[in-house]
């Protein structure tokens, strides 16, 4: 039996922020009287460049991608430094999730754009005389809105994949990377006319002023309820919409599971962006015979990656939580659960003053405590106990899909048995992260946490429109 207690649903709404907020930058380059009318003008330039933009060839594309990887190059070390300075990420993973990444996505989009732009030839059924095929024509004028938790390279590869399809963008940043997004606009300019590719910087009244425009197509990262939000303004005007979200991605321990990888896995994984990723794993399932040697090894791996050898905490090595509002929101998932008799075998250590909190994996965990029912986002980890494999597959297939999902197995039926009788947006088995870093997959999500897919031919296909197009063989006039 998993936990001890059954379920007692979602407690009241708390007060929320403006929804929109965290969708765009504070430092706005026009005034706000200003801003409605400055949006329409780009977009009224874009939705007549469109046309031109969708004829481009793939050398054409090639050269703006070019020149957008020429202008992060120019930019590198002022980006890297802007993203430490709002996130206080480590620099070798900023260099790595918001330049390096950045400029390989760019440089897989000008070798393959060509291949992927050829017309598909479709084999008539109706007359074999005849020829049918498919063309991936833009999609036209989109929307990219960003997320705080990698500010750049987040925005960034969903705008190479748009200028590789022959689409027009308009762009804008989270308001909770200031730095980051002005860095960003430098480079959008220096790479692009507005007519091709526009950011915007503002608050809460931009993010509403450009939802209200008829886009064609609305690629979104971040929450399930701004997402829900975004979804519902293109409906208004039956735009397409790709939207990266998030949920509770579990790990399930198999039995014969080696139980030292799982915890170097769960340490390393809680570790990178301070457990602020939406891959990141949320919660684990284990047996109770495992339970005592995976908290033990994982805590020995975090007190190898992160402290001295007089216990304090190596703060360059994991990232601050990104604010007051997320820090204090982690801390109430841990008041709640403690109160409901969870314990903190590892971590536990929440410090507001610079909102660091050092990875904590929390045990004796049940389905009506808060952390089991909203998505952490952070380098906390509850761990909860089983009996029978069929009780977590249950509990998963319960709840809203997940973006992730990772199985620890040895046994290949048992893997089988959870992929057949679960669903979620991607999994990795015996590992983390695999599924997104392989650009040959699709990495999206399903229902609650997403809607499409990106990363390579995906992205493309993603602002691209499948165009049916059917030629029937007509006679020259006089032949028989």
């Amino acid at each position: 039996m998993i936990g001890e207690r059954r379920p007692v649903g979602w407690l009241s709404p708390r007060p929320l922020p403006h929804p929109l907020e965290g969708l765009v930058s504070t430092a706005a380059t026009t005034s706000p009287t200003d801003i409605p009318s400055d949006i329409q003008r780009v977009f009224q330039l874009q939705r007549a460049h469109q046309w031109q933009a969708k004829t481009s060839t793939a050398e054409q594309r090639k050269e703006k991608l070019r020149r957008l990887r020429a202008a992060v190059e120019a930019h590198g070390e002022e980006l890297v430094a802007a993203v430490r300075r709002d996130t206080r990420k480590p620099e070798q993973e900023v260099r790595i999730t918001e330049l390096l990444n950045v400029l390989a996505n760019i440089d897989r989009n000008i070798s393959n754009v060509e291949e992927w732009m050829k017309p598909v030839e479709v084999k008539t059924s109706l007359n074999p005389d005849d020829r049918a095929r498919i063309v991936h024509e833009a999609r036209g004028v989109c929307l990219i809105l960003g997320p705080w938790n990698f500010p750049f390279g987040l925005v960034m590869g969903p705008v190479a994949a748009a200028i590789a399809a022959g689409n027009c963008c308009m762009v804008k940043l989270t308001d909770l990377c200031p730095a980051t997004a002005h860095v960003a606009g430098k480079i959008i300019r220096a790479a692009f006319d507005e007519q091709e590719v526009a950011l915007f910087e503002g608050g809460v009244e931009v993010a509403t002023a450009l939802l209200e425009l008829p886009f064609n197509h609305i690629f979104f990262t971040g929450s399930t309820r701004v997402g829900r939000i975004v979804m519902a303004a293109a409906a208004r005007n039956l735009a397409s919409v790709t939207l990266e979200l998030g949920g509770k991605s579990p790990v399930i321990v198999d039995a014969d599971a080696d139980v030292g990888k799982v915890a170097a896995d769960l340490a390393a994984a809680k570790q990178f962006n301070g457990g602020q990723a939406c891959i990141s794993p949320d919660h684990v399932f284990v047996t109770a015979a495992q339970k005592p040697r995976l908290v033990e090894a994982f805590r020995d791996r975090v007190r190898q990656n992160l402290y001295d050898a007089d216990g304090s905490l190596k703060r360059e090595n994991i990232a601050q939580i990104v604010n007051a509002p997320n820090f204090a929101r982690i801390k109430r998932l841990l008041d709640d659960a403690v109160a409901k008799g969870a314990t903190i075998a590892v971590g536990g250590q929440l410090e507001e003053a610079d909102r660091t909190i050092h990875p904590t994996l929390v045990t004796d965990v049940t389905p009506d405590m808060l952390i089991m029912q909203e998505e952490i986002f952070g380098p906390v980890v509850p761990l909860m106990t089983y009996d029978r494999l069929d009780e977590v597959i249950e509990f998963i297939s319960a709840r809203d899909k997940p973006l992730a999902l990772y199985i620890y197995s040895n046994t290949p039926g048992n893997v089988e048995r959870i992929l057949q009788r679960t669903s979620s947006g991607g999994v990795t088995v015996n590992g983390f992260f695999s599924h997104y870093l392989e650009n040959n997959l699709p990495f999206g999500g399903v229902n609650q946490s997403g809607l499409g897919s990106y990363h390579g031919v995906f992205g493309f296909r993603a602002f691209s429109h499948e165009r049916a197009v059917y030629m029937h063989q007509v006679k020259p006039a006089g032949a028989h």
